[in-house]
């Protein structure tokens, strides 16, 4: 059975209130939305030994004796196993007025004796308002609103209020989407990330980063931080995915005393998806103890892959929980991430560039290419920021970068996609000769799906590499793994349909990849007319 759980188990078991915390849940919390709304919560094996190892505390006599172990918890189980309900009875705890979530102190046998926490706030962010309601906010609605200690609370769509014995306002939980905007001063006591693998955009990221930060203003509570999701599209770079990369490096020994609780299930390896049956033991290994909900669930959730034109990289994703590549994606990010290097191509190396992007939306982007070995390399990027709606590049600065590639590297040539920068493209033609600077457009359909499949080859031969070090080499990997797919009427040599570039989600930018496309384009046909490195000016060349 495929399962990452660090830190790993200690021989000798840390204190911990989750047995506490356990029967509040099973004593006070009920079942929201769905077949089973109303009914009494019950905790399966793995989730309450999931609790438990949230709820660890430093014990006694330790310098951290009582507080917790973990800031942050990250749960990634496969869909359909009730993570976002359990998400919402762990905010149930933390909210209740007799929530055992905290140490005060410890028995004659030295286990914790926990204690509610005061004045709570609690923040559950996810991507849309619609979202916040239907999922861990909306089961904690029901719960204090249907459930037995429902005169507990005050509770509205907008916030669930916690009251003192004589009715006042003791602490609260809200639903947050994207952004915490004026919350950002927030004293926040536990907080919950609903979905993490969707959670992608800079402003999501943004936001995750305040509500990170928050976690440090109310000390003497000791606040701390749950996610709760399924395996995400590798090579998106969302919330989820820096967890779970995080946890790997745990796993290696790379971090020490890591204050990241991660418990991911999948199924293993091994497994031909093409088979029914197979996919079925798939499913079952990934689901775990809990087994089948009812008769012949798995072999319906199997079942799915045969639908025509099921997306079989989603149903991996769901219901296998592996990090897999989405079908949708132009690009294998699991193979760009292999292609790094640690050597940033030098000053005066023999480049070509391409050059992609738009004036007032999205991004632009300069990519060079080192003709001898294939590395890439961006050059300069410029990204509308997502909460300003007027915005332009300065042509200037786009015409500053271009003299410092020409007076840095000797540039053979470079391809550039006109539009939007056809006056500017004239003007540099004209300054630096038309014989290095060739306008060549993306629109193009059949020469475009040619280019993309020539440099997806570059990248699966290892041809293609990139720098580590290099600043701008985050934000390249970005645009490859945003860059979607768009099929057209062409197919290559071994029966597989072409397509050229296109957008996954509207705030997604892949001009970078884009011009990383057009970049080893033009490599390939330095290489093909036997281009040679200026001998007369080494480092001095100027852009057509």
């Amino acid at each position: 059975m495929a399962v990452l759980i660090v830190p790993e188990l200690d021989e000798e078991p840390w204190p911990t209130l989750g047995p506490q915390v356990a029967d509040l849940i099973e004593d006070g919390a009920i079942f929201g939305p769905g077949s089973l709304k109303g009914q009494p919560a019950k905790l399966d094996d793995e989730k309450r030994a999931a609790l438990y190892r949230m709820y660890e505390v430093y014990p006694k006599g330790h310098e951290f004796a009582g507080r917790r172990r973990f800031k942050r918890c990250s749960i990634c189980w496969r869909k359909g196993l009730a993570k976002t309900e359990f998400m919402s009875w762990v905010a149930f705890a933390e909210l209740h007025p007799d929530g055992p979530v905290r140490c005060d102190g410890f028995d004659a046998h030295g286990e914790p004796v926990g204690r509610p926490v005061v004045d709570p706030y609690i923040p559950m962010l996810a991507v849309t308002a619609e979202q916040v309601e239907e999922l861990a906010y909306g089961a904690l609605y029901v719960m204090c609103t249907e459930g037995p200690d429902a005169d507990l609370f005050d509770s509205t769509n907008e916030r669930i209020v916690r009251l003192s014995p004589t009715g006042r306002a003791d602490g609260k939980a809200v639903p947050l989407s994207n952004s915490p905007g004026s919350r950002d001063g927030a004293r926040t006591t536990f907080q919950c990330f609903d979905e993490p693998h969707r959670l992608i955009l800079p402003r999501q990221i943004e936001a995750h980063e305040t509500m990170v930060a928050n976690l440090e203003k109310r000390v003497l509570e000791d606040p701390w931080g749950l996610y709760v999701g399924t395996a995400g599209e590798l090579g998106q770079g969302s919330i989820a995915e820096g967890l779970h990369e995080e946890a790997q490096q745990i796993s290696r020994g790379e971090i020490d005393d890591p204050q990241l609780f991660h418990f991911h299930r999948e199924a293993g390896t091994g497994y031909d998806m093409d088979v029914l049956e197979q996919r079925v033991e798939a499913v079952s290994e990934a689901t775990g103890p809990v087994g089948e909900y009812g008769p012949g669930q798995f072999l319906s959730i199997a079942r799915q892959w045969d639908r025509p034109k099921a997306d079989k990289a989603y149903l991996e994703r769901v219901w296998t929980n592996r990090w897999v590549k989405s079908g949708r994606q132009a690009f294998d990010v699991k193979q760009w991430a292999t292609l790094n290097t640690a050597e940033i191509i030098e000053p005066g190396s023999f480049v070509t560039f391409g050059f992609d992007g738009a004036r007032r939306r999205d991004s632009t982007g300069i990519v060079i290419t080192d003709i001898p070995t294939g590395r890439q390399q961006v050059w300069a990027a410029w990204e509308r920021p997502l909460d300003v709606e007027t915005w332009e590049i300065d042509p200037a600065e786009v015409e500053d970068a271009f003299e410092r590639l020409m007076a840095e590297m000797d540039v053979y040539r470079g391809y550039l996609d006109p539009p939007y920068w056809d006056e500017q493209a004239k003007k540099w033609a004209g300054r630096w000769g038309d014989d290095k600077f060739i306008e060549w457009y993306t629109q193009r359909k059949g020469a475009m799906a040619w280019a993309i499949r020539r440099y997806r080859e570059g990248q699966d031969s290892g041809s293609v590499t990139w720098p580590e070090s290099h600043p701008l080499s985050p934000q390249f990997s970005r645009h490859i793994g945003a860059a979607g797919r768009k099929p057209v009427n062409l197919w290559d040599d071994q029966g597989e349909r072409l397509f050229i570039l296109d957008k996954i989600h509207p705030d997604r930018k892949f001009d970078i990849a884009m011009a990383g496309t057009l970049s080893w384009e033009c490599r390939l046909d330095a290489l093909e007319a036997g281009a040679k490195p200026a001998t007369n000016s080494p480092s001095i060349f100027f852009l057509a």
